[in-house]
């Protein structure tokens, strides 16, 4: 279980193991190791600062719509009062946190869950003055926001932000913070792990570290022995809430991308690519003349798209972005959204088991989201009259016009699936109700009658390779004819 504003301490082991090895003779260099971290303790400290926000949060004891029935309402009524249907007053309510001057000129980054919703955010200083701040811009998808204090005639404390692809794992680190509420604590430990995955959003690439973070760090630095700020405190791994001493930071220099975008404009700006994409497979790779299973697979392209334009097409298979080798949706997905707007790039792709090299000119995400909004179909209900093909184990209809609007598709050619078999080949492959096949064997399938034709063509232990879109995405999947 992921759990924001929470982290958790390992430190005293570390240090205590530590102090021992630099001890004992032949164990580690004495210089490599850190006696103390005071003086990076103090120069970062200035900067680090108290978060705190109130927000009002509206209650309502019971809501008169909910209750058709007149003796119900007249219930609550009697025993609660006329009251009991009025929207009581909003209830203040106040959270901590933490955050990092980064710029002399005032701004501060955080976690965007720190400050969501808040209608008023006090910034406190390690001197003790507080200040006013205001929200810059938030990011929630990488969980980052950027804060503003108010101008006066002197500088800010400010650190400077690091590089956090160049810190190794196993280096020290110090997390500073206000831990439930307690101001400018400072724990230490190394960095257990990057490029974490922990299932927050499409841009996971999180430091691990077991310096001690807790309720309250969120939004603070994780620094470097040489003081400057490699990542922001975000999340914590537990089972139960209690510590196990898995902290997780947003890198640094994901943290400062999203930082000037919104510095500059206000919100966070990411590249677009325009594809649908998926895992590949064992299975998925045969079908696609790939000696073993490594990149990503185009299963879609979005028409006028930046991938569209540069000439990638469905069934392609993405193995290295700009030079960098690709293995995962996600590190594709982290790639292309870090990419600046308007770059060009270089694909390299296997298309028909040959290698194939593509330049790219990189969109804008939040233009193509403003142009198409994806919604998620809804399920068709099973028509009384079936049509079973036997090989798949599935009954299906034409796409038509009307089953379209129920799938929210402008596409009305394909299959629909209405029910699929126990037992059957379709049901182990994962097709379920409210597909659209859209392909059989890479060859288009506009309706029933084609898709019967191109079953027709295989032979019991034959594999099929179906293109089928669900919940208006793309998907392939792969499965045998069964063998009568």
């Amino acid at each position: 279980m992921i759990i924001k504003k929470s982290f958790y301490p390992l430190v005293a082991v570390s240090l205590f193991g530590v102090l021992f090895f630099a001890a004992s003779p032949g164990q580690a260099d004495p210089q490599m190791v850190p006696t103390s971290f005071a003086d990076v303790a103090e120069q970062v400290s200035p900067a680090v600062v108290n978060v705190s926000t109130v927000r009002f949060v509206k209650n309502r004891f019971a809501n008169p719509n909910q209750f058709q029935d007149p003796q119900m309402r007249e219930f609550f009524e009697h025993f609660f009062g006329p009251q009991v249907f009025r929207e009581a007053p909003p209830q203040k309510t106040t959270s901590l946190g933490s955050g990092v001057i980064v710029d002399q000129a005032g701004y501060i980054l955080t976690n965007n869950h720190v400050v969501e919703k808040a209608s008023e955010i006090i910034v406190k200083l390690k001197s003790g003055e507080e200040y006013k701040a205001t929200v810059v811009g938030t990011d929630p998808t990488t969980d980052l926001a950027v804060l503003k204090l108010e101008d006066r005639n002197q500088p800010w404390p400010s650190v400077d932000m690091g590089d956090s692809d160049a810190a190794r794992v196993g280096d020290w680190v110090i997390a500073m913070g206000s831990p439930f509420g307690l101001e400018q604590t400072v724990t230490s430990g190394i960095i257990s792990a990057k490029g974490r995955t922990i299932g927050q959003g499409p841009y996971d690439d999180f430091i691990q570290t077991d310096a001690s973070i807790n309720p309250g760090n969120s939004g603070g630095p994780l620094v470097d022995m040489n003081g400057k700020v490699i990542g922001i405190n975000t999340a914590i791994f537990s089972r139960t809430g209690g510590s196990l001493g898995i902290g997780f930071a947003i890198p640094i220099n994901l943290a400062q991308r999203v930082y000037d975008d919104i510095v500059k404009t206000g919100q966070a700006h990411r590249g677009w690519l325009g594809v649908f994409i998926q895992a590949l497979t064992p299975e998925l790779a045969q079908h696609f003349k790939m000696k073993k299973a490594m990149g990503v697979l185009i299963t879609s392209v979005v028409s006028g798209g930046p991938a569209d334009r540069g000439g990638i097409k469905p069934g392609d298979v993405i193995i290295q972005f700009d030079g960098k080798t690709v293995e995962t949706p996600n590190e594709l997905q982290r790639l292309v959204g870090l990419t600046e707007v308007r770059e060009k790039i270089t694909l390299q792709v296997i298309r028909n088991g040959a290698r194939k090299k593509i330049k790219v000119q990189i969109g804008d995400q939040a233009t193509a989201e403003r142009r198409q909004t994806q919604s998620a179909a809804q399920p068709v209900r099973p028509q009384t009259r079936k049509d079973t093909i036997a090989l798949l184990g599935i009954a299906c209809d034409d796409l038509t016009p009307r089953l379209g609007k129920q799938l929210r598709t402008q596409n009305y050619r394909g299959v629909v699936v209405k029910s699929v078999e126990p037992g059957s080949p379709a049901e182990g492959a994962g097709i379920a109700p409210g597909d659209i096949i859209r392909e059989v064997n890479r060859r288009a399938v506009k309706n029933k009658r084609i898709l019967r034709k191109a079953l027709a063509a295989l032979s019991p232990g034959d594999e099929l390779l179906l293109k089928i879109e669900r919940n208006d995405y793309p998907i392939y999947m792969v499965m045998k004819i069964p063998r009568k």
